[in-house]
């Protein structure tokens, strides 16, 4: 019942903030509503038939509400903080490990080079057993998480199962505060293209890429730059900016962003000097590139300073801010659209127009409004970032989906790893036939079952054959069908092997150098990256993207 006074104390003293606010025309519906709630929350707690947990009916009733209005608008209690601070930052305390579930326990997915985890000898694959003397079997990664993660200096004992080893070994790791870089990779490409990956927009990022790019130019005749922001959900607006400020001029606008609140309507320019306003550029995205990846795209686009390429973006063109609450809690709410430089919004989802069941739909293209780009290039709103050049996403095939989803892949990089204590650069390492056979000898007996589109189609097949009594008539030719269909399967580790042994390259190239062997592994084989590079080498062809010429 104490819970239940301070509540209602709370949602008082929030009524009244609200009225202090200048919300005079709808106070009244604020009140009377909050005070039914508070009566409700009150009635409930008191005569339910069983006990309730106060604090977690709570947080349903404030999640839902919030997700009503859209995806982004969440409310982040004190427990959640840190995994916010880790969004924003990049940072956290804690022992610098990627983990995962995997059936009971959980398993380390990948340890971050440099930091407590690898430090202490952990890798892929080994079994979190206990954590400070207890079992964490059944527990959820979150739960685990949270026991990991904690101050720096201060120590977590983890008992560890792995496999090779006869006996679980316990490892003492000293917490850290962990950095994980969102510039983790650069590189020279061929023809003397430099390429730039960025994860995500945290703190700081834009000096990261300001320092990978001083350090491709650095006694280096650089020709064009790709810089990659695939997968990219964004982050700060700040660092959007920022970013976009190294490839064009001061005093330039980037984006504006306009709410109900018009204190807050704004209009970002670039502040200093460029790093590089004339570099040939070519900015790549796809379908999971938002927010400040789509600021930063968009921009590029619009000012007509370099060439999209990829899947068109995500389409998020919302921007949040977070509110302080009482108890060390944060309300990440909605506060404005934003607007990139030719004054299209490319927000996809109309969340204030939502259909009888709840869900969202595109805005159509009848409602979608034409812009011009510095050169007079028509772009679009509504609807993400439209690459320059689009190319067709990579689709794996059935056999390569089930076999990573077994983790079968996974758990041969480990045995990898365990027999070979080196590996050459994951630029030049290669899965030969030896290794790949080797592979196919590990998967002997192992489940990896799928279903093609054509078995799904043979059994349309016969289930409709059946319903139209054909089936008698046709049973020898469906028996012929399948046979030859499984006798086809049986090949799909040959006709596959290609791809195959791209994914078991960056898995292997992964166990040796991090994440950077992962991303340098995958340039190999990568058609987009390949794309820009043919662009950047053809002046002609770049320069006829971007003053509207090119023909596709």
């Amino acid at each position: 019942m104490k819970k239940i006074k301070k509540l209602i104390l709370i949602l008082s003293v929030v009524a009244t903030s609200i009225l202090s606010m200048g919300f005079v025309d709808n106070y009244f519906e604020i009140s009377k509503n909050l005070d039914i709630f508070t009566t409700l929350y009150r009635e409930l707690n008191v005569f339910y038939v069983d006990e309730t947990d106060p604090g977690d009916l709570m947080k349903k009733a404030i999640d839902s509400m919030l997700e009503s209005l859209d995806p982004y608008t969440s409310y982040i209690p004190e427990s959640e903080m840190e995994d916010f601070r880790f969004m924003t930052t990049g940072q956290y305390g804690g022992i610098g490990a990627i983990i995962s579930k995997r059936e009971d326990y959980v398993i380390i997915s990948e340890p971050y080079e440099g930091f407590p985890a690898q430090k202490a000898g952990l890798i892929a694959g080994d079994k979190l057993i206990e954590i400070n003397g207890k079992s964490v079997k059944g527990k959820s990664t979150e739960d685990v998480s949270k026991v990991l993660k904690g101050q720096p200096n201060t120590t977590v004992n983890v008992l560890i199962e792995r496999e090779g080893e006869e006996k679980p070994f316990e490892v003492e790791l000293k917490r850290e505060e962990v950095k994980v870089k969102s510039v983790p990779f650069y590189t020279m490409l061929e023809g003397e293209i430099g390429y730039i990956k960025m994860t995500s927009f945290t703190r700081n990022v834009s000096k990261e890429v300001a320092e990978a790019y001083k350090e491709l130019t650095k006694d280096k005749d650089i020709k064009g730059l790709v810089f990659d922001l695939r997968g990219n959900p964004g982050g700060l607006l700040n660092e959007a900016v920022n970013t976009t400020n190294l490839f064009i001029d001061k005093d330039l606008e980037v984006v504006s962003t306009k709410g109900k609140v018009k204190d807050w309507d704004k209009v970002y320019k670039t502040l200093n000097q460029p790093l590089d306003k004339d570099i040939p550029l070519v900015v790549l995205i796809n379908s999971r590139s938002a927010s400040a990846s789509e600021i930063v795209s968009g921009a590029i686009q619009d000012l007509d300073r370099g060439v999209v390429i990829g899947q068109r973006s995500f389409g998020k063109g919302l921007v949040q801010q977070t509110r302080k609450l009482s108890y060390n809690s944060q309300l990440k709410v909605t506060i404005a659209k934003y607007y990139i430089p030719s004054g299209r919004c490319i927000q996809a989802l109309d969340y204030t127009s939502r259909n009888d069941d709840g869900s969202v739909g595109s805005i159509p293209d009848s409602l979608k409004t034409e812009y011009k780009t510095l050169n007079g290039r028509s772009v679009w709103d509504g609807g993400g970032v439209k690459p320059d050049i689009s190319l067709e996403p990579r689709k794996y095939s059935n056999i390569l989906i089930s076999i990573m989803s077994k983790r079968h892949i996974f758990d041969f990089a480990n045995k990898y790893y365990r027999e070979h204590e080196t590996l050459p650069s994951s630029s030049v390492f290669e899965v030969n036939d030896e290794l790949y056979n080797n592979f196919i000898t590990y998967l002997s007996g192992k489940d990896y079952e799928y279903e093609t589109r054509t078995e799904k189609a043979i059994a349309k097949l016969i289930k409709d054959a059946n319903k139209e009594k054909y089936v008698s008539d046709l049973q020898a030719e469906i028996d012929a069908l399948e046979a030859k269909m499984e006798a086809s399967k049986t090949n799909d580790l040959d006709r596959f092997k290609e791809e195959i042994s791209e994914v078991i390259e960056g898995e292997i190239a992964t166990r040796y150098y991090f994440q950077n062997g992962r991303i340098e592994s995958s340039l190999k084989h990568d058609n987009e990256v390949n794309k820009a590079v043919e662009i950047l080498q053809n002046k002609e062809v770049y320069n006829e993207i971007l003053n509207g010429t090119y023909q596709q």
